[in-house]
């Protein structure tokens, strides 16, 4: 997938495997990637913490290999270790049974004691591809822990294909894993097992990455590189794009306002909202920089997005749900025009999915929160298999929204956004997304591009600001996003 870079590729356990053994057919030795894993999260450690007893907890495969050269990288650095072992040494293979021969300390059998007086904890247990509950000595080592842990790849226990938890998985205060992140360190509820994360190069080269054709991404400027759609020295208001957003009544009137605020800051030359006449009082009354016009019914509407300068358009935030948000919805699709559909303009087709997902288009970004996401879609599995599903049975873009939000494109390709602080869960917070992409859509950007960009500069805005955040917030900590965001890549 060109849109997306590979160095911001996530692998899945299996393509994680396949890159190490395509590595060490390249000429690099297992031996020299369990070397470069050890030491970088003996890095990590070094810098983020002074010296103190720290027990190393190994298991009996290669991250137990990986934990070795940890333990003695940091008694070489004159740390006191205790290293503790799930098995006995004479049962590690291969690269882990190469570096335990490297450490000069002793050895004991791992126990539910093995922590215990330490003041930092590493745990390489198990990687990522453990496909069992945790049990026995890991999980009574690891139940018993009361120092920060650092893990190697995961924490023990966290399935790296899902972020779901097998056993009573540890909270890391940081997470070392190697080349690439996996889908299991950025989707909840492991992201939050793993504290800060840190994706260290071990010496894969990137067109190994490349050469497995990932389908999964990290969101993140780097991602999408520099493609934000900033304003041209010769731009005017139309070359900027025309947005309109569909309003509802008085009583809802908010969601919509803010959608179109966001739509503005985001960049789009002119964002109208088109209302209900007798609620172009209330609107007018909160606006300035946003233009208002009269939405006499569907047919109004229809000829109102048709005009050659509108360029893109948002429906659903305070719409309300019924005939008449469904007819509107149809007639912006017929259009062919970039579309952002959420909130009441999925729901008004709850009862016949079928429906909207027969009009949808490539140029549409669907933002549905789960509820919203089970009316239209009956698609099975975790959220990374439902959200890729649901993208390709309807042809278009769709943002399942949560703190770990997913971007699906119908080729199959997701990207996973985990920058959203809890904050985030506001009423209104969604509005503000659909206007941040209906901005951008308006500007020209693919549906897959907008899509992410605003994802990420949504969760951007809400780090911004920080508790005490509600969505009117958003809109207003934007500039200062952009403003960071454009000077990063200058």
């Amino acid at each position: 997938m060109t849109l997306f870079r590979d160095q911001h590729a996530v692998l899945s356990v299996s393509q994680m495997g396949e890159a190490d053994r395509r590595a060490i057919a390249a000429g690099i030795s297992g031996a020299t990637l369990m070397e470069n894993a050890g030491a970088a999260v003996a890095r990590v450690i070094l810098a983020r913490w002074t010296q103190r007893p720290v027990a190393v907890l190994c298991g009996p495969g290669n991250n137990g290999g990986d934990g070795f050269v940890v333990a003695r990288l940091l008694q070489e650095a004159g740390w006191p270790v205790r290293l503790s072992l799930l098995g006995k040494q004479s049962g590690l293979k291969g690269d882990a049974a190469t570096m335990a021969a490297r450490w000069q300390g002793s050895i004991e059998p791992l126990r539910s004691d093995s922590a215990v007086g330490a003041e930092l904890v590493v745990d390489a247990i198990f990687g990522a591809g453990l496909n069992r509950d945790l049990d026995g000595p890991a999980a009574a080592a690891l139940g018993a822990v009361a120092a920060p842990l650092v893990a190697v790849d995961v924490p023990s226990g966290l399935d790296g294909d899902t972020g779901s938890l097998r056993g009573p998985v540890p909270r890391a205060e940081a997470t070392v894993t190697f080349c690439r992140a996996k889908p299991g360190h950025l989707l909840m509820p492991g992201r939050a097992h793993c504290g800060d994360l840190t994706v260290a190069d071990i010496g894969i080269p990137d067109s190994v990455v490349a050469g497995l054709e990932p389908a999964l991404y990290r969101n993140g400027p780097g991602a999408w590189g520099a493609r934000y759609p900033w304003a041209g020295a010769d731009d005017h208001k139309y070359a900027r794009g025309h947005l309109i957003v569909a309003g509802g009544g008085v009583a809802a009137s908010g969601a919509a306002r803010l959608a179109a605020r966001a739509g503005l800051r985001s960049g789009a030359g002119l964002v109208t909202l088109a209302v209900p006449p007798g609620a172009l009082a209330v609107y007018a009354s909160h606006l300035t920089s946003v233009m208002l016009r009269a939405d006499t019914g569907p047919e109004s509407f229809a000829a109102m997005i048709g005009e050659r300068r509108v360029s893109a358009l948002i429906l659903g935030p305070g719409q309300g749900v019924g005939q008449g948000t469904r007819e509107r919805v149809l007639a912006a699709l017929a259009t062919g025009k970039p579309a952002v559909l959420d909130a009441d303009a999925l729901t008004s087709f709850a009862e016949s999915p079928e429906v909207l997902l027969e009009a949808l288009h490539g140029g549409c970004v669907l933002t549905p929160h789960e509820g919203e996401f089970a009316r239209l879609f009956h698609a099975e599995g975790s959220r990374l298999e439902r959200a890729k599903e649901a993208a390709a049975a309807c042809g278009a873009t769709v943002v399942l929204k949560g703190p770990d939000t997913l971007v699906a494109l119908a080729d199959g390709t997701v990207i996973i956004n985990d920058n959203a602080p809890p904050e985030m869960a506001t009423a209104g917070s969604g509005d503000v997304l659909a206007g941040i992409a209906g901005g951008l859509l308006a500007q020209g950007t693919s549906p897959p591009l907008a899509a992410a960009m605003a994802v990420w500069l949504h969760g951007a805005c809400g780090q911004q600001y920080g508790p005490g955040l509600i969505a009117e917030d958003l809109p207003e900590a934007l500039p200062a996003v952009l403003r960071q965001l454009r000077m990063e890549e200058a």
